[in-house]
């Protein structure tokens, strides 16, 4: 990365890069790291159809820990112009990312990643024939391309595009917003001749499932939350609540204004959360008081950074029993046994 670029981007951004250009995910972890919430559960590797799982659900029981190192790396005091290797941040600051992971890895062997593996067993309830890529699965380096390094993403977009098509892949269903505006939308402005069908989770979901097929045991209250890349970027608003109003028991409840294209952000996404903390807090607090004035039961949400901040504003509602899941655990939970 060149030291010119170095002096615009917040170190920690630049640290989140360097992970993906050198070690194929977020958080610099050992490949093999990526694909241990898929323990178990036999998905081929070889398919035409593969299901994308993305770094932010691989990792989801990181992300905190990720966000504050993150934090704490865009206070130090970096000279541009020396050779700092930004993969010693963690090391700098006192934290051991490796031993973190191996922390929470060490709970259930599948961390907090069970929004993948639900999606999994839904999609194979819809009767979806797919592969997973497990270790081999590259990062699609989104962050790279929203911080404003274009060449460095152009670069792991090409590289990622090769991975694919030696794999075999012709379709691509992904669950992680961002991953998917990238694969879908992004990954053709740099690419000639890029030829794969990308989905998203909703997009599958919206497509297949069936009235009665799902059923939670007792009626609730629902709200939605929409993750700006899938409702603005995608335009994918209308997928999710078709889903969600075909289950059983749920009430789809809805703020007045500021639902669909004109949702208020979490606060999330696209490094804000990290270069601005105490505005995505504010925006956090507000959004989760709009989606609780529901009177919702449950708020969910299919982006892992919007989970992470509608969660984070839940702390601050004292008593509140609202739950806060991704559509995929709300399918889980509504399927039939």
């Amino acid at each position: 990365m060149a030291k010119e670029t170095r002096r615009f981007i917040p170190p920690g951004l630049t640290y989140i890069a360097d992970n993906i250009t050198l070690k194929d995910n977020i958080l610099g972890l050992p490949r093999e790291a990526k694909s241990r919430w898929a323990t178990g559960l036999n998905l081929p590797q070889h398919k035409s159809t593969v299901f994308f799982a993305g770094c932010g659900y691989q990792y989801s029981s990181m992300l905190e820990p990720l966000v504050s190192l993150v934090k704490a790396a865009d206070r130090l005091v970096l000279n541009p112009d020396l050779p700092v290797a930004l993969a010693g941040i963690p090391k700098k600051l006192g934290v051991d990312v490796a031993g973190i992971y191996s922390k929470v890895m060490a709970r259930d062997g599948v961390g907090d990643s069970r929004v993948l593996r639900d999606a999994v067993s839904v999609l194979q309830e819809l009767g979806q024939d797919f592969g997973y890529l497990g270790d081999d699965e590259p990062c699609c380096g989104a962050p790279m391309y929203y911080t404003g390094l274009q060449k460095e993403f152009a670069e792991n977009a090409g590289a990622t595009f090769k991975k694919l098509k030696a794999a075999g892949v012709r379709k691509i269903i992904g669950i992680v917003p961002s991953c998917i505006h990238a694969l879908k939308n992004v990954f053709p402005k740099f690419i000639d001749g890029y030829d794969i069908e990308v989905a998203h989770f909703s997009e599958v979901a919206a497509a297949n499932i069936k009235g009665g097929q799902f059923k939670l045991p007792r009626r609730v209250k629902v709200a939605y939350h929409d993750p700006c890349q899938l409702g603005r970027y995608m335009g994918l608003i209308d997928q999710p609540r078709q889903v969600l109003n075909s289950i059983g028991n749920v009430e789809l409840v809805e703020p007045e204004w500021t639902a669909g294209e004109w949702s208020t952000c979490c606060g999330g996404g696209g490094g804000f959360e990290v270069v601005f903390p105490e505005m995505a807090g504010t925006l956090a607090k507000g959004r989760i008081n709009e989606l609780a004035a529901t009177g919702a039961d449950i708020i969910t949400t299919q982006c892992p950074g919007c989970l992470m901040q509608l969660k984070e504003g839940l702390k601050n509602l004292k008593g509140s029993n609202i739950e806060v899941l991704d559509i995929a655990s709300l399918l889980a939970k509504a399927m039939p046994e």
